[in-house]
């Protein structure tokens, strides 16, 4: 169910019916066949974000009028708390709609939409409907992500950091935090060795957010961290944090990962086979790497591809290919296979693309292939 597109098709009359059975346990009054009627009139050439709203106004003109009394029964048909490893969008993906609700129409209640929230996300995720919130009730919202921050919930812990990301995908950008990211910081430093694999893969891409938009505080507060807390889970949070700045280039990032002497690795051999393809081939993309220094060095190896665009101008996009250590002297072959195939996010064009294999972010070798569409 990964992606917009392959959750979206789930948010129908069906869905429907599924909320619907289940608050019907708890509140016998609720018309199941009027909601599902509803919903599947209105869904027709909806996207994710909007099926999830019809059936979150379907829901508010059939409970009690009085949100304080709607929200009781909505937190009665959550279920169980997801344990690690369980996955929001497998078992829980129908609880959106009970999310987006409180999202949508309880802001004039944040101290109860706060505490419905916790419990939602223990099931699901709250990670969207809490932002209207920071928005709305700053001081009253931050001191209660604070306060998760703390919980013995994993999935609580997760949202106190995925909550206030300024840029969580699929969602509202936090300008306030994008424009000052330190209140995130503060929330972030009780997760920064977290021992939930979940929580710190939050962790790491609210510090990769924060890298975009003030990279020097993301750098200083990575190597602070690394320092006061040397531990395999904040190394790992501090890795993935930093992999935009890596991908750029950024020596100072680069650096604090441990990789060096970038300036002394060579690629005298690239290769890229076949020339030419159409699309849904693969490349095969070969090339020898040489360490040119007496010293050993460890090295990031990525490789870059200048997709071409339909007015002829080409974007880069950054792969990870693989980190390794080079004795003095040492010579190697790497070899990297590469789909030529859309995705969700990419469309290709013809046109001649250039590949570029990047060592330490810095660019040492350039290749190029034709592609026919």
């Amino acid at each position: 169910m990964a992606g917009e597109y392959g959750l979206k098709r789930h948010f129908n009359a069906d869905a429907a019916r599924l909320i619907g059975d289940r608050i019907r346990v708890v509140h016998p009054q609720f018309d199941v066949d009027s909601y599902a009627a509803e919903v599947a009139s209105r869904m027709p050439g909806k996207e994710l974000k909007d099926r999830v709203l019809v059936l979150a106004e379907g829901l508010r003109t059939r409970l009690p009028a009085d949100y304080a009394e709607a929200v009781p029964i909505l937190l009665a048909i959550l279920g169980d708390e997801l344990a690690e490893g369980e996955g929001m969008f497998n078992s829980s993906w129908f609880l959106m709609p009970v999310a987006r609700f409180v999202e949508e129409y309880g802001l004039d209640h944040p101290g109860l939409s706060l505490d419905a929230i916790e419990e939602i996300t223990k099931r699901h995720t709250g990670e969207y409907a809490i932002r209207p919130y920071l928005e709305q009730h700053y001081a009253l919202s931050m001191e209660r992500v604070a306060r998760w921050a703390l919980s013995p919930s994993h999935n609580v812990r997760r949202l106190a950091s995925e909550g206030i990301r300024p840029r969580l995908p699929w969602a509202r950008t936090l300008t306030v935090f994008v424009k000052d990211p330190r209140p995130v910081l503060e929330i972030l430093e009780p997760l920064r060795s977290d021992p939930s694999g979940y929580v710190r893969k939050s962790v790491a891409n609210n510090l990769n957010d924060i890298s975009k938009d003030a990279p020097d505080l993301a750098l200083a507060t990575a190597l602070r961290w690394l320092e006061e807390s040397p531990t395999p889970e904040t190394g790992w949070i501090v890795k993935h944090g930093l992999r935009t700045l890596v991908k750029k280039g950024d020596q100072q990032a680069l650096a604090i990962l441990g990789a060096t002497g970038g300036e002394h690795v060579r690629v005298p051999r690239l290769t890229i086979t076949p020339r030419s393809v159409t699309l849904g081939e693969t490349l095969l993309i070969g090339f020898d790497i040489e360490n040119t220094d007496d010293r050993a060095h460890s090295i990031a190896v990525d490789y870059v591809v200048h997709h071409v665009r339909k007015n002829g101008r080409s974007i880069p996009k950054v792969f990870k290919l693989t980190t390794l250590e080079l004795g003095p002297g040492e010579r190697r072959s790497l070899e990297k296979t590469h789909a030529i195939k859309e995705v969700q996010t990419r469309r290709y064009y013809a046109g001649e693309h250039t590949v570029d294999i990047q060592v330490n972010g810095l660019v040492q070798a350039t290749g190029r292939f034709d592609l026919h569409t």
